[in-house]
């Protein structure tokens, strides 16, 4: 079959004898097609102006790299222009289609086959379109700061006691399920437990660039609503866990440790050594294996003691604390741009929460932007978390590109 955006950029006088000699006008209902045609999404006019811009640049650099430039920050500043301007020449591309193909329909007296085909080629192809539309716009607004980076995630146990700790593992898995699905290398960093053998607090490293890009909306207060197994009355308890998600800025092995150590001015960062606790061993209370950093001028503490040796143990810790002031670099960078609203934990309260995990109606709401999926099962497995996480880009990008276009009129 000859594709219809080439039929339709015949000469008229073709289409004239098709439809005169050949076949019976059209009499096909096309009022639906032309409606969702209207409800496809346009790019803003201020981030097509972003993807001209770039398109400039991506011509300097090519130039660049044509001369042998082969810089590594140069090098990735290309294959990202690249990958853009590729998806906005599409966009154009399938916009200019959707003009012919509507003209075509939407003419009196057209062959009815040709309308009919027509109308099948806009119904299969919208959806496909409207995504791509996403997808563009959120590489065209400005890049989000650590977005290439990997991620730290760390989970804490919040109300709700022994129960808040097996949500906590829970939580855990989820994201370890996740990062299977995505085929991410992931591992965990530390994982540490109280005197009635509860979690206290799990540290994961997901090691793909751009996880943090990808997770960080995970930041925040996750409560769950389920009867526990120790319920005998069949009450549904409410119990919550934290959720911080970090840039990953060193790689936290001994290799990476003389550089992290080099980047804090003498004095910066107190270094205690200690024997460690708990489980593990006869090693354990026997070595001073354990360290606690203490960054001075913010307060932030840092303890590892998973590991036997005491290096390994440091170099994890300052790994931890680089991501943890990235963060707090970030989010001072966000506060002061007001750029987007910061969503952090600030408390393990209820009422900090940022989902729902609602176990009795297998249902998992994210109050960001009020979207509810009815499968928690897929959800925990990993495989639906995705959905999820869509929702939230597409509601902070609503308000990202609110928030351009209103610097844009104060300029």
């Amino acid at each position: 079959m000859i594709p219809l955006v080439r039929l339709a950029g015949r000469s008229p006088c073709w289409i004239v004898w098709a439809t005169k000699w050949t076949r019976p006008y059209s009499t096909v209902d096309v009022s639906g097609t032309l409606e969702k045609l209207a409800s496809v999404p346009k790019i803003h006019p201020l981030l097509i102006q972003r993807a001209e811009v770039m398109q400039a640049e991506f011509k300097t650099i090519e130039a660049k790299v044509a001369e042998g430039n082969f810089e590594q920050e140069l090098s990735i500043r290309f294959s990202n222009l690249s990958i853009i301007l590729d998806n906005y020449n599409q966009y154009k591309s399938d916009m200019a289609a959707f003009d012919e193909l509507k003209e075509l329909i939407s003419e009196e007296g057209q062959d009815h086959e040709l309308v009919e085909e027509a109308v099948a080629e806009i119904e299969a192809t919208i959806p496909q379109v409207q995504r791509s539309v996403q997808v563009l716009q959120s590489r065209l607004l400005p890049q989000q700061k650590y977005s290439d980076k990997p991620c730290i995630l760390e989970l804490r146990p919040g109300v709700g006691g022994s129960e808040a700790a097996l949500f906590t593992e829970d939580l855990m898995q989820m994201y370890i399920n996740f990062a299977n699905t995505k085929r991410w290398k992931h591992h965990i960093v530390s994982r540490s437990e109280g005197n009635n053998g509860f979690v206290n607090e799990v540290i994961i490293s997901i090691d793909d660039p751009g996880a943090f890009q990808a997770l960080r909306h995970e930041s925040g207060v996750h409560r769950v609503q389920r009867i526990p197994l120790t319920e005998s009355k069949g009450r549904i308890h409410t119990s919550t866990a934290a959720v911080v998600v970090l840039p990953k800025i060193s790689e936290g092995n001994e290799s990476s440790l003389k550089e992290d150590e080099r980047l804090f001015a003498p004095g910066e960062v107190r270094i205690d050594t200690m024997r460690a606790g708990g489980k593990g061993g006869q090693h354990v209370n026997t070595t001073d294996s354990a360290v606690r950093l203490v960054h001075i001028p913010t307060g932030i503490t840092v303890m590892q003691q998973d590991e036997r040796s005491q290096p390994r143990n440091k170099a994890k810790a300052f790994s931890i604390l680089r991501a943890r002031l990235a963060a707090l670099e970030r989010e001072k960078e966000i506060v002061e741009q007001r750029r987007m609203r910061t969503d952090q934990v600030t408390t393990t309260d209820r009422s900090d929460k940022i989902r729902t995990y609602n176990y009795p109606q297998n249902r998992v709401t994210d109050h960001r932007c009020g979207f509810s999926l009815h499968d928690l099962t897929g959800c925990m497995a990993g495989s639906k978390l995705e959905e999820l996480m869509e929702k939230v880009e597409e509601h902070e990008f609503e308000q990202r590109l609110e928030e351009l276009i209103a610097q844009e009129r104060k300029a």
